[in-house]
């Protein structure tokens, strides 16, 4: 992995995690986003260089691209969406029957 996408997986999960620390729910979603986003680059990151390396359907026996990487990433991205859709749906319902998406104004009256 080289050091700016070290970097830049790092601050992605930085700031991920503030976003999620807050009391919004919107701020929640967008920092559950940006992890996915993260993990799936820190996975890509780390399935090497493709650079020089064939892809697996050409049939030749040199050195080729490890493709288990990328059809987890797909997967990754897949799951994330629903996860995202999910939330969004949650977020809307709880703006529509209290009109606010603010975490702490939601159980004061308990």
């Amino acid at each position: 992995m080289s050091y700016i996408t070290a970097i830049l997986v790092g601050f992605l999960f930085a700031l991920a995690t503030w976003l999620i620390l807050h009391r919004e729910w919107l701020r929640i979603l967008f920092g559950v986003m940006l992890i996915g986003h993260a993990a799936n680059l820190a996975i890509l990151s780390a399935s090497g260089d493709p650079i020089g390396k064939l892809p697996p359907i050409t049939g030749r026996t040199e050195v080729m691209v490890d493709p288990l990487p990328e059809a987890l990433l797909l997967t990754a991205i897949v799951i994330g969406f629903a996860i995202v859709a999910f939330f969004l749906t949650l977020v809307y319902r709880i703006l529509v029957e209290h009109g606010r998406t603010d975490l702490a104004s939601l159980f004061e009256g308990e």
